[in-house]
């Protein structure tokens, strides 16, 4: 689509407000498309609740937690807190993006359908965690107090462009981290649970990747830019969690989420759709973005390639102590 609108300017004066009107034709179209192809489900439907019994507390038979009491792993549970911790922060998200893309119109539906969505997300994990003993009930209440009393403030929430571009992103690295933990939590019902939540991150991530698609054709420079420091800064939106570094760390050696999947499963996959190495029509500011773009992503890929050498080292000298 090409979206000529001859009063809304040149490229260099591009406003959010000129771009969120520009653009909402765009969102009522992929709205549209997204009813039709989502699914409601019931999150008490995934959740094993005959395994669960009384917590301490209240109640005379409450039984105090134990790691015993689940199959889950030790990555698993590390990744599942903070995948919970990061889907409890969604009031402060909705408020991010309903001041960013308002409430009316196309884009406050979508802003609203998309909060109910991912609530569904924290309610089923949280249940799940619950029923099933995979983690200390004790210990995640503290964490979530201490993550949703510091709030979240995005990195991008100066700018409606850079925030769409973020998203494109962010939904498709929490839908590969959610998988991957799903995968290697050491539970199918887990996995199961996870795989549903993860559908549904898949098709947040094409909303905002086909809006995304629509502001290159529309204001090919300014998008460029959003897209280059956004790849450049990306950060998770769990980056404020209690102990986010040493989970990260973990995460990666286990293989939910590194900078090889990084890399190969969420920036390229979105950048080929986006064809953003060919973008035509970019002013010298564009281009210049579309060349440090690409300078950065060959660095990170030498980056992965030294942590992939590192880990696959990691894992020899594990197998050889085990063997000894």
């Amino acid at each position: 689509m090409t979206i000529t609108s001859p009063h809304l300017g040149s490229p260099r004066t591009w406003t959010d407000a000129k771009l969120l009107y520009a653009l909402e034709e765009v969102v009522e179209t992929e709205l549209n498309r997204h009813l039709k192809v989502a699914k409601d489900w019931m999150p008490h439907e995934y959740v094993p609740f005959s395994d669960a019994r009384n917590f301490p507390g209240l109640f005379e038979d409450g039984e105090a937690w134990e790691k015993s009491q689940s199959p889950v792993t030790d990555i698993g549970r590390t990744a599942l807190v903070v995948n919970l911790l990061t889907e409890d922060n969604l009031p402060s998200y909705h408020h991010e993006i309903a001041t960013l893309f308002g409430r009316d119109g196309a884009w406050g539906t979508w802003v609203h359908r998309w909060t109910a969505e991912e609530g569904r997300h924290g309610i089923v994990m949280r249940d799940y965690l619950l029923a099933s003993r995979a983690v200390d009930p004790d210990a995640l209440e503290r964490f979530r107090m201490a993550h949703m009393s510091e709030g979240f403030e995005s990195d991008n929430r100066h700018s409606m462009l850079h925030s769409v571009a973020y998203v494109a992103f962010q939904e498709l690295a929490t839908r590969i981290s959610h998988r991957n933990t799903g995968h290697q939590s050491g539970d199918p019902v887990c996995d199961r649970m996870l795989a549903r939540i993860a559908t549904d991150e898949n098709l947040h991530m094409v909303f905002y990747r086909n809006l995304l698609r629509a502001a290159f054709e529309l204001a090919p420079d300014p998008t460029m830019l959003a897209v280059r420091d956004v790849v450049t800064r990306f950060r998770m939106p769990g980056h404020g969690i209690p102990g986010f570094e040493r989970a990260a760390a973990q995460m990666a050696i286990g293989g939910v989420y590194n900078l090889r999947i990084h890399h190969d499963d969420v920036l390229q996959p979105v950048l080929r759709f986006l064809k953003v190495m060919e973008v035509p029509g970019l002013g010298p500011e564009g281009a210049r973005a579309q060349e440090e773009l690409a300078l950065y992503l060959d660095g990170l890929d030498s980056e992965a390639r030294r942590f992939d050498e590192r880990l696959a080292a990691r894992r020899a000298r594990l197998a050889a102590r085990a063997a000894g």
